[in-house]
C-alpha cells in the first residue's frame, strides 16, 4: 500500500532498476507516516562510508504524538538494504553516472519502506519527447472510447 510517490522522479529521470529500502526511522515518524504527512518530492539519496542516506524526506510531526520530543522534520535518515546490493549501487554511481532517487514511500508487511531507483538524468529534449508520448497516449485513449 502506497503512501507517498514522487511522480517527479519518473519526469525528470530514467529509472533503471528498483530497490526496497528499509529506513530507520523515530517512533513519531513512523505515526507522522501513518497518518500521511510524509513528503518525498525534493528528497534525494546519497552514499556515505558505504552507507545509503535519505536527504531532504519531509516528515510534519503530529502534535498529539510528539510532546516530550524536538522533531526535526527534514533530518538525515539512513537506510537499510543488504551490503551487496549496497556495493553494487555505490558501483554503478560512481562509475557509470547515475543517481539514487528515492520512488515511493509504502508499508510491506507492516513496516515502512523506501523504493528507491537507479536513475540517469534526463535532458531536456527527453522529458519533451516523454511528454508527447504521454499526450498522444491520453488522446489515443478518448478516441478509441469515442468511437465505440
Amino acid at each position: 500500500m502506497s503512501i507517498v510517490d514522487n511522480k517527479k522522479a519518473f519526469h525528470d529521470y530514467f529509472v533503471e532498476e528498483k530497490y526496497e529500502a528499509g529506513l530507520v526511522l523515530e517512533g513519531w515518524e513512523a505515526k507522522a507516516i501513518r497518518a500521511g504527512r510524509a513528503q518525498i518530492k525534493e528528497a534525494y539519496v546519497v552514499i556515505k562510508d558505504g552507507e545509503l542516506f535519505l536527504i531532504g524526506a519531509h516528515i510534519s510531526p503530529l502534535a498529539q504524538a510528539s510532546t516530550h520530543v524536538h522533531p526535526d522534520p527534514v533530518r538525515t535518515r539512513k537506510l537499510l538494504l543488504h551490503e551487496r546490493e549496497i556495493s553494487k549501487l555505490i558501483g554503478k554511481v560512481e562509475r557509470a553516472g547515475y543517481a539514487l532517487v528515492p520512488l515511493d514511500l509504502h508499508f510491506a508487511k507492516g513496516r515502512i519502506k523506501l523504493e528507491i531507483g537507479l536513475a540517469k538524468g534526463k535532458k531536456e529534449y527527453d522529458k519533451r519527447d516523454s511528454e508527447k508520448k504521454k499526450d498522444w497516449e491520453r488522446e489515443k485513449g478518448r478516441l478509441m472510447r469515442t468511437a465505440r
